[in-house]
């Protein structure tokens, strides 16, 4: 199949809103999207499949293998700068390390002034399980998971923020 610039331009403005939220749906950020829709649509000018039965199948198709192999590529970097982040051998400088270690002391002081049900979720939600998962470990409906940690959240940073000696609740 050959496309002409004009059926190219009409198939770009008929598809590029199914394209590009399919990309927005797996990626989730605004400016790889943009790129990687443009990217679907140079494919199809360059290498447009064979038949025209399906092809808004074919450009997801397309979206979804470059999305993958985006995401992919975006772990494998951040693998590899939280290697180089690293000092050789696995030595921290010293300041970092009080930082770190100061950080940690002022989380757990928080977490321990919540209340169990809000500490679990925020523990739970924070280790990646899904709400499911946290209404059963703490009995209550699905349903309630997200404003319980959403509250949860909001006592937390206070607490950080009062830890801290901060006063955001100006901001509020």
């Amino acid at each position: 199949m050959v496309i002409t610039p004009a059926e190219f331009e009409a198939l770009f403005q008929s598809y590029y809103t199914l394209v590009y939220r399919k990309f927005y749906y797996l990626i989730g950020e605004r400016a790889p999207v943009e790129d990687l829709t443009q990217e679907v649509f140079l494919k199809l000018y360059h290498n447009p499949p064979r038949e025209k039965d399906n092809l808004s199948g074919w450009l997801l198709r397309v979206a979804v293998n470059l999305a993958y192999n985006y995401l992919r590529g975006e772990k494998r970097r951040r693998r590899r700068e939280e290697g180089q982040c690293r000092e050789k051998d696995g030595i921290i400088p010293l300041e970092e390390a009080v930082i770190l270690k100061h950080d940690a002391q002022m989380v757990h002081q928080c977490l321990a002034k919540l209340s169990p049900r809000d500490r679990i979720c925020l523990l739970l939600k924070n280790d990646g399980y899904s709400y499911a998962e946290i209404s059963a470990a703490i009995q209550v409906d699905k349903n309630s998971v997200g404003t319980i940690l959403a509250r949860a959240r909001r006592r937390f940073s206070d607490l950080y923020n009062e830890l801290e000696g901060r006063d955001d609740s100006v901001s509020r």
